[in-house]
């Protein structure tokens, strides 16, 4: 979500002037309650209805009740508002709160979602007219020459699937024990212990700043992302940017960001179809290669900043229509 956040700030959009007001850093306590109530006390400062959009982010949990007091805050005071919702795990927090999600999502003029399957939730809501399915974007990358390179970026969890990706890269050494593919898992660790210190040809390197993780992927020929649960994850995107032939699994929005042969979709939790994957695009240059240039066709087509930001800036005016026509109507 912050690096969704990050390149709305650095894009020139020709209609709006974006600015950030921030809900939260991560802290806990006394802290997080202020960032809230500064957030609130700059939305009740907002001055000029009739040209400023609210566009909150939310995710499920705590994000969606906190986030989504401002929203409808901000709904209340007359401002256009558009609820952009990320989270891999909405669907099951709307069925969970389906009262706070439908108080939260109506008090939006427009409801931006990250896949069909955040659609199909937002619509039994809100009107399937007040809806629009808008991919994350990212800037383009600076591909290097590439090394025999596997990479892993995300949370090193279960939930990622990484303890698939550990018995896939086991098997495929025992296959291949002298293959000069190595393997860098980058990431927080949320599952203490999950990648062994004896796996060979691999290397765990803990959680590193955006520009090194992009630096990896610049150089490396594969990205792989074995994930059990996501919406639509950024790191599929910088991958396809800068030139990575792409494994992962048929989860969230991610299908739909290799369609069409774009990279290579296994079922999650399936090592084997992990391993047999892995051996395909670290043996078969040819295939690997072409992996590699459909993801990068589709990323510029779809998802680089060029083709995302447009339509963004387009639904934020759409949203500005819809609460122009609402007041004048109420007027009458």
């Amino acid at each position: 979500m912050t690096q969704v956040v990050n390149g709305y700030l650095t894009w020139d959009f020709d209609g709006f002037d974006t600015r950030m007001i921030a809900s939260r850093d991560g802290g806990r306590g006394p802290r997080s309650i202020g960032l809230v109530a500064s957030a609130a006390w700059r939305l009740i400062g907002l001055r000029n209805r009739s040209a400023t959009v609210v566009v909150v982010h939310l995710s499920q949990g705590g994000s969606f009740v906190r986030e989504g007091a401002l929203l409808r805050l901000a709904s209340a005071r007359g401002f256009a508002t558009v609820a952009h919702l990320h989270g891999s795990s909405f669907a099951a927090f709307a069925r969970s709160r389906p009262r706070l999600v439908a108080r939260v999502l109506r008090a939006a003029d427009l409801t931006l979602t990250l896949s069909d399957e955040t659609r199909e939730v937002a619509a039994r809501f809100v009107s399937p007219e007040r809806i629009v399915l808008l991919p994350n974007a990212v800037a383009p990358g600076d591909p290097q020459p590439k090394e025999d390179l596997i990479v892993f970026g995300g949370t090193v969890s279960v939930r990622k699937g990484v303890d698939v990706l550990v018995d896939a890269w086991r098997a495929l050494g025992e296959q291949h024990p002298h293959s000069t593919w190595r393997l860098v898992v980058a990431g927080p660790e949320i599952d203490v212990g999950i990648v062994p210190s004896d796996l060979l040809a691999a290397e765990f390197v803990g959680p590193l700043d955006h520009d090194a993780l992009m630096s990896l992927l610049d150089r490396s020929a594969v990205a792989v992302l074995p994930s059990r649960d996501e919406a639509m994850p950024l790191f599929i995107l910088e991958a396809m940017a800068r030139a990575n032939c792409i494994v992962s699994t048929t989860v969230g929005g991610i299908p739909a960001l290799l369609a069409d042969g774009a990279g290579i979709l296994i079922p999650p939790g399936n090592a084997e179809a992990l391993r047999d994957s892995l051996e395909l695009v670290t043996t078969d240059a040819t295939a690997r290669r072409d992996y590699a240039r459909r993801a990068t066709e589709a990323f510029e087509a779809h998802y680089s900043s060029g083709a995302v930001f447009p339509v963004v800036e387009r639904s934020w005016k759409a949203a500005l229509d819809v609460r122009l026509r609402t007041r004048s109507a109420g007027s009458r």
